[in-house]
């Protein structure tokens, strides 16, 4: 076996993905049969400086140049060769935010991330003129309120990218994006895969006054569906992945990606009436639409798959960032007693203990917002618990708050879809690091959107692994993406599914209206905290 993957790591029958995710930059490698050779990883954190949440692009290149030294060192070790070629590599990260470059390819101002909430004016100006949902975080939201808010950089402004975008130009010289992620930048048309031309025309004549030297659609990138080609390493490009010089020019790339599409391709949710959750720092549903949805909502987007059909996508900013700080907290009293229990060993307990809590979690109430959130118009997140004298303090129902309250924002969006657009989800796939604990937040999380939720094995690969996927779909583009993951990749892959528990439903329904009324709790705190 060993000899059989070296001559494909030799051959370069493999494809490269690489995802930057909010908490970790990971590069996986997998072979023609979408089974993964090697990894690497690099943890990292955005930061709140001057008021908006960035990271520095220098961390961005150590980052990636780091997990890709792990995979390349993982096969060395395990094969005895060095990675001196790869048969096709893809880009994936974050979606939406604000990446301007003007025209000498300098960055004009910090790379502002999807986790700000800055852009309330120009958002509701944009929706109400479009007559189309455009959040906060869209990049669209991001560069008209810059120009409402009269920011000298915007006449400099020559190129808008999202961070997939921007790493996948530096690696190519290709200003692409595709479709997926371009969704998130600005409003496509279904029909022609492209940007909306008349949501452009409205634009253009909205800033017509502000006297910019632009108009918009000579700043996005161009729009790519998956399969098509995006462009090839450079030797720039392979330096900058591989500062050692051993990694050849010339490997083609397909066009980089969102984490929400990366998602569905991961969970096999690019069809009609199927969806999927993707939860770590931030979570967010994606429902592919067989129908358009009947009246606008500020709490629901609509973007695309990577093939251009619409989704419906619930997306809160806050998830996991409150359960890992708790857990952190657990983790180091437990060093004080058991120096030799992992971090992985307490996530599990105290995951397990949340099944041992009261279904109403004991009347304990925890808000996890560490920052805004559109969909509860929260401006300033202040993580909470909240207890009155007769809550049923325990650990169980401590950490079941927490896992509920991790839901609770994308289930109050969710309710808007089933409740009053009346629309059918056949299957909801779970994803991401929360679900690294086998069942107990697939449990909770059927609980909270009363729907059946299934995770597949390959769960905890993820984005990474979804867009090593779209890479080797260059090489089968014979079939449709969905045909690929039906008939190639998924075709043997064991699913384990969990039914919503009735006594769940109804501990985490009074929750949830515990947790709507407890918002205004949350927007005082942000004011005198």
């Amino acid at each position: 076996m060993v000899t059989q993957v070296t001559q494909l790591i030799k051959d370069g029958k493999t494809a490269l993905g690489i995802e930057l995710g909010s908490t970790r930059i990971k590069a996986i490698l997998i072979d023609e049969c979408q089974n993964v050779i090697a990894s690497g990883n690099f943890d990292w954190e955005n930061q709140l400086k001057d008021g908006i949440w960035t990271y520095d692009l220098n961390d961005v290149w150590m980052g990636i140049q780091a997990a890709y030294a792990q995979l390349v060192s993982e096969i060395k070790q395990q094969y005895g060769i060095h990675l001196t070629t790869i048969g096709s590599i893809g880009i994936s990260a974050m979606m939406h935010g604000y990446l301007a470059f003007d025209k000498d390819n300098h960055l004009l101002v910090p790379f502002r991330t999807w986790r700000n909430t800055i852009t309330t004016q120009a958002a509701n100006v944009l929706s109400g003129n479009f007559k189309f949902n455009i959040p906060e975080r869209w990049s669209i939201a991001h560069v008209y309120q810059a120009i409402l808010n009269k920011e000298q950089h915007v006449s400099h402004i020559a190129y808008l990218t999202t961070l997939a975008g921007y790493v996948h130009w530096r690696l190519t010289g290709e200003k692409v994006l595709g479709v997926g992620d371009a969704s998130g930048m600005f409003p496509i048309d279904a029909k022609t895969s492209d940007y909306r031309e008349d949501f452009l025309n409205i634009f253009d004549n909205l800033i017509e006054s502000e006297q910019v030297p632009w108009q918009l659609r000579t700043l996005l990138p161009k729009v790519l569906s998956a399969g098509q080609f995006a462009g090839t390493l450079t030797q720039e490009g392979a330096n900058q992945l591989d500062p050692t010089g051993i990694l050849t020019a010339g490997i083609p790339l397909c066009p980089p990606e969102g984490d929400a599409g990366t998602g569905m391709v991961a969970t096999n949710s690019i069809l009609p009436k199927t969806g999927n959750v993707s939860a770590g720092t931030s979570i967010f549903s994606m429902v592919v639409l067989d129908r358009d949805l009947v009246h606008q909502y500020p709490e629901i987007d609509i973007v695309t798959t990577p093939v251009g059909d619409n989704v419906a996508m619930v997306h809160a900013n806050n998830c996991s960032s409150d359960i890992n700080a708790w857990v952190k907290m657990f983790h180091e009293y437990s060093q004080l007693i058991h120096p030799d229990q992992s971090l992985n060993d307490t996530y599990t307990l105290l995951f397990n203990q949340a099944l041992e809590g009261d279904k109403d979690c004991g009347e304990i109430l925890s808000i996890g917002y560490f920052s805004g959130e559109s969909i509860t118009k929260v401006d300033k997140g202040r993580p909470l618990v909240i207890r009155t004298p007769e809550s049923r303090l325990t650990i169980g129902n401590l950490m079941r708050s927490h896992i509920f309250s991790a839901f609770a924002t994308l289930a109050i969006g969710m309710d808007i879809l089933t409740e009053k657009e009346q629309i059918n989800i056949e299957q909801i796939l779970g994803h991401g690091g929360i679900f690294k604990t086998p069942k107990i937040a697939q449990i909770l999380l059927a609980a909270s959107i009363n729907t059946p939720v299934s995770v597949m094995e390959t769960a905890g690969e993820g984005g990474a692994w979804g867009i090593a996927l779209l890479a080797d779909y260059l090489n089968h583009t014979e079939m449709s993406l969905a045909a690929y993951l039906d008939d190639i990749v998924f075709k043997n892959t064991s699913v384990v599914t969990v039914q919503p528990d009735t006594d769940d439903v109804t501990g985490f329904t009074s929750f949830k209206n515990k947790f709507k009324a407890a918002i205004s709790i949350e927007k005082i705190a942000g004011d005198i905290l």
